[in-house]
C-alpha cells in the first residue's frame, strides 16, 4: 500500500509527517459585518486560503533542510487539499518553526519538527 504524498516543497518530496492541520479560510472586505436591519453582510475578498500545520519527527539531515526552507521568501507548496482529496499547489511561506530534540541517537539525534505554511 502506498502512501499519500502529503506535501511537496520546491519539487522536493516532504517525508511523511505525523500531523497534518489543513484549515481554508476567507478573508472579507472591510465592508462586511452587521447591517442596519441586524443582518450578517460578508463581502469575500479570496475564500479557501490555505494554512497546512505540520509536525514531523525527522533525522538531522531534514532538520537542516527544513531550517533552509524557513529561510527562503516564497515556496511553491503541492499539498493534499483534504476538501477536494487532490493534490494542489500554491505560493506560501513557513512560519512558527519549532524543533526539539526527541531522542538522542548518537547520531546527532532525532528530532520533533513543527510549522506552519500561510498562503500569501
Amino acid at each position: 500500500m502506498a502512501f499519500t504524498q502529503y506535501l511537496r516543497i520546491n519539487g522536493t518530496d516532504i517525508p511523511l509527517p505525523t500531523s497534518y492541520d489543513l484549515s481554508l479560510s476567507d478573508v472579507e472586505a472591510d465592508s462586511s459585518g452587521d447591517t442596519e436591519a441586524g443582518t450578517k453582510q460578508r463581502d469575500l475578498v479570496r475564500s479557501g486560503m490555505a494554512e497546512i500545520s505540520v509536525t514531523f519527527q525527522v533525522s538531522p539531515d531534514w532538520l537542516k533542510k527544513f531550517s533552509a526552507m524557513r529561510k527562503l521568501p516564497k515556496l511553491s507548496v503541492e499539498f493534499f487539499n483534504t476538501e477536494t482529496m487532490v493534490p494542489e499547489t500554491r505560493e506560501m511561506f513557513m512560519d512558527g518553526f519549532k524543533s526539539s530534540l526527541v531522542h538522542d541517537t548518537g547520531k546527532k539525534g532525532l528530532w520533533k519538527v513543527s510549522f506552519d505554511l500561510k498562503e500569501y
